[in-house]
Formats: structure tokens, C-alpha cells, sequence
């Protein structure tokens, strides 16, 4: 009987391993992250279908849309540049799942060694509020199974949280600060392109 106990268990240790601190944490409204499979927006073409998610947002141009690595992520993109590859990851819980806005931007921000505070702003678009910060230091490793295997000096963080009916849903990228340096203008014109999918923009 405890033979099959601690076989039963072993998956549900393997999940609370590999979630790691990448996504948000649970909040009241909704299941902890990783307790349920969120849905898969890619389908079976390499446009997703944000429908499930509820949001839509354009991709700048030369960001290249690839595969979710993982089913909590509902989008996935790699940015080019000359520091090395940067990528963004999307999340979404279901409605009211995921955490504080504040809390998930102050544990992602702890995630970097830097010597100044993030830089944080808040706006509204679409009828949607948008908090998201910016940080750039040593990128460290997580003790979780995510995040680097090493430190990542020279690194730099986008992040964000939309709050609108439906949401909330986060947003992250990390990657060389050479890379994305010239990338933040672009990652707030995504964030103020976001609407509710299925309507334009």
C-alpha cells in the first residue's frame, strides 16, 4: 500500500518541481497555477487562438511567435538581437487566478540582482489596467528547476500584469540587456495594443 502511495505522489511532486517561481502565484478567485491544465492557444497552426484566454495583442514586428514550452504558458515568443536571443513568456490562470499585481511584479523583480529599484508604471488601454516594470541586473538562478542554471550577469526584465474583466494576465520577458535595450518601446506598444480577443484593435 505505501509502494502505491508513493507512486501516486511522485507526478505531483514532479509538478510542484517544474512550476517553479516562472509563473504567477494562485489568488482567491482561482486554482493554485499548475493544479489544472490551462488551455493550449497554439491549436495546430503557428497563429494562436487567444479565444480560451480572452486577450489579444499584436507581437512586434521582428518578435517571432514559437510554441509554448510548457501548458501554463498561453503564448511564447523569442526576440533576436546581438546580446543573444531574449525571450517573452504569457500566462493566463483563468479568470481571477494568479495572484496580486503587486506581489508577482515583486517576486519577479527579486529574481534580478540589480543595484537600482525596478522602474514601474501603470496605464489604462482598452479598459484594461496595465502595471509593468522594468529591471536590469544579474539574472539569477531559480532553486525552483526554472530560470537560469547560473547566474546571468548583464541581463534585463520586462515584465507586466493586465487587469481587465476576465484576467488577469502576466507577462515576462528576460534575456541579454544588449538585446533588449532597444526592445522597451515596443514591449509598451504591445502592452497598450491588448483588447479582448475577437475584437479589433
Amino acid at each position: 500500500m505505501k509502494r502505491i502511495l508513493s507512486l501516486t505522489l511522485l507526478p505531483v511532486a514532479f509538478v510542484l518541481f517544474a512550476c517553479g517561481s516562472e509563473a504567477p502565484e494562485a489568488g482567491p478567485g482561482g486554482a493554485a497555477p499548475g493544479t489544472g491544465e490551462p488551455p493550449s492557444p497554439m491549436g495546430g497552426g503557428s497563429a494562436p487562438d487567444f479565444s480560451a484566454a480572452g486577450l489579444a495583442y499584436d507581437l512586434p514586428p521582428g518578435w517571432n511567435r514559437v510554441p509554448p514550452e510548457s501548458p501554463m504558458r498561453m503564448d511564447q515568443a523569442t526576440i533576436p538581437g546581438e546580446g543573444g536571443s531574449a525571450e517573452m513568456a504569457v500566462f493566463f490562470f483563468g479568470p481571477g487566478s494568479g495572484g496580486g499585481v503587486q506581489e508577482n511584479l515583486d517576486r519577479w523583480a527579486a529574481q534580478v540582482r540589480s543595484s537600482a529599484p525596478p522602474a514601474q508604471e501603470s496605464f489604462e488601454t482598452g479598459g484594461m489596467r496595465v502595471t509593468w516594470m522594468d529591471v536590469s541586473g544579474t539574472l539569477l538562478p531559480s532553486s525552483m528547476g526554472m530560470g537560469p542554471a547560473t547566474e546571468q550577469p548583464n541581463s534585463r526584465m520586462f515584465a507586466a500584469v493586465v487587469e481587465g474583466d476576465g484576467g488577469p494576465w502576466f507577462f515576462k520577458i528576460t534575456g541579454p540587456a544588449p538585446t533588449l535595450a532597444g526592445e522597451r518601446d515596443a514591449f509598451v506598444a504591445m502592452l497598450r495594443s491588448v483588447r479582448r480577443a475577437g475584437t479589433g484593435v
